[in-house]
């Protein structure tokens, strides 16, 4: 089997080990009919020299199909392919290299784009950057949460720290969650109605997955977060969209929806309308809570941000007034430390809680516990609190900064509304400006922002994005909104 060499295409410089570049090439031309069942391989050291690598090379790959059962070794008589390989006419022998690499790339089985799926994704590449309304990481109580995570990770109990636990998510966690909630947003809750998730996206899946079944309407703004309603069409449901205006989502329209059709959930991000930041006002909740109880839907409420409002006490959540079980609260501490901290939470009935942290455990068996006790630590310790403290007074001082900005700067091109918190200006540009294009100069200028196209559902909608404001510096937004005006002028 002098050919054996010949059509053997090693590439040493691969990551794959050389011994398993050979076994597979073996393997195919056993399954291609070029072995045949029953054929004598070339003793180790033979082949070794054939393919110019170490006998121990060749013996590890023999030593491999051999364990698969796809080769046999007779004792003093050599190796063989096995016998119970089903015999194949040979066929033309293909390069195993080349078809492992289109393998790689391409499944040989079928699947369904969903276009639903995609989505503009974040760019984090760039020096400058107006995003979507992310925290200053650099302001995080790194140092503290550290300390903390270790003491969590090396004191006390290892088979109970380092083991599994309750899907439901570190119950001093939400021992301590419950008293911050209800101190902070009046919900009056216990930890047996909180259920610890990866982030807001993870609670708003797992009750559009547990909660929505399909054909279920289910109703958003005409502008709302695209991840939600990626979460909503993914689970079956049919999307309904209600008019938003300075003082929310329009809720005689939603009204009106109701006589005509069965709603399952309205979702609703109260505090800051994403993306255009106005506040639900407190008739539209009170009107909100009473077709709730009317009509039988849920209302998820998705408080993304209710920590960051600068001008006055902000208006307590829907759910502190839900006296009927109709609403799901959902937050997450990606906007008050890092994104990059998965840990959110769900507020909900008991029997709610139960039911989604059954669900839970089939995607995700539990959290991080340590890090979801250094983050109890750090509430009790009062740590986050001060840490929010700073951070709104630092947030609030670059809110301001950057909309005189946009005004002196950019007032020809763009209109926008002093939000009254969270960390972004949902800024309207002029209807014969090409957000697309003015992104993607900006783009070579080291700037990045979203080219508003996230925010359309409607063909022809005028140019508008959030630029956010909190994750950058002060030079840094000077910087930012120069490049846009000469850009702009230009």
């Amino acid at each position: 089997m002098q050919y054996l060499s010949s059509v053997f295409a090693l590439d040493k410089g691969s990551s794959d080990p050389v011994y398993l570049q050979i076994a597979r090439m073996l393997l195919q031309l056993t399954k291609n009919g070029t072995l045949q069942p029953g054929a004598r391989l070339p003793s180790t050291r033979k082949l070794a020299q054939q393919l110019q690598v170490h006998r121990k090379t060749v013996v590890r790959a023999y030593d491999e199909l051999l364990a698969q059962g796809w080769l046999e070794s007779l004792s003093g008589n050599g190796t063989f392919v096995a016998k119970h390989v089903p015999e194949s006419s040979p066929q033309q022998l293909l390069i195993s290299a080349k078809k492992t690499m289109q393998a790689s790339k391409v499944a040989g089985f079928q699947i369904v784009d969903a276009l639903h799926l995609n989505r503009e994704e974040i760019n984090y590449g760039y020096r400058l950057h107006l995003d979507d309304g992310l925290p200053d990481s650099r302001l995080a109580p790194l140092t503290e949460l550290s300390r903390a995570y270790r003491s969590q990770l090396l004191t006390g109990n290892p088979y109970i720290k380092l083991g599994y636990g309750d899907a439901k998510g570190s119950p001093w966690l939400r021992e301590e969650l419950s008293k911050y909630l209800n101190e902070s947003r009046g919900l009056g809750i216990t930890k047996d109605n909180i259920l610890i998730t990866r982030g807001s996206i993870m609670g708003i899946y797992l009750a559009s997955t547990g909660l929505i079944k399909p054909g279920d309407h289910v109703v958003t703004g005409e502008t709302s977060w695209r991840g939600a309603d990626v979460n909503f069409v993914q689970a079956g449901a049919i999307l309904n969209r209600i008019p938003v205006d300075q003082s929310g989502i329009k809720v005689d329209e939603l009204e009106k929806l109701c006589h005509k059709i069965k709603i399952r959930l309205v979702y609703v991000t109260s505090h800051h309308h994403y993306p255009t930041t106005v506040a639900l006002s407190a008739a539209r909740r009170i009107r909100l809570l009473q077709l709730s109880e009317k009509y039988g839907f849920i209302i998820f409420e998705d408080d993304y941000d209710y920590d960051f409002h600068y001008e006055n006490k902000p208006l307590l959540p829907l759910a502190s007034a839900d006296e009927s079980g109709m609403v799901l609260y959902c937050g997450s501490f990606t906007k008050t430390i890092s994104p990059a901290f998965r840990v959110g939470y769900l507020v909900a009935p008991e029997n709610v809680i139960h039911h989604l942290a059954q669900l839970r455990r089939v995607i995700d068996r539990q959290g991080d516990v340590i890090l979801e006790n250094a983050i109890a630590e750090l509430l009790r310790d009062g740590i986050v609190q001060r840490h929010m403290r700073k951070s709104l007074r630092i947030y609030r001082q670059r809110r301001d900064l950057i909309c005189s900005l946009l005004k002196n700067e950019l007032g020809k091109y763009a209109e926008f509304s002093i939000p009254d918190g969270g960390m972004a200006v949902w800024t309207k540009f002029d209807s014969g400006i090409d957000l697309v294009k003015l992104a993607r100069k900006a783009l070579t200028k080291d700037l990045s922002f979203s080219n508003g196209l996230i925010h359309q559902h409607v063909i022809g909608a005028t140019p508008a994005t959030r630029l956010g404001f909190a994750s950058s510096t002060e030079q840094e937004l000077i910087e930012s909104v120069g490049i846009l005006s000469e850009i702009l002028r230009s």
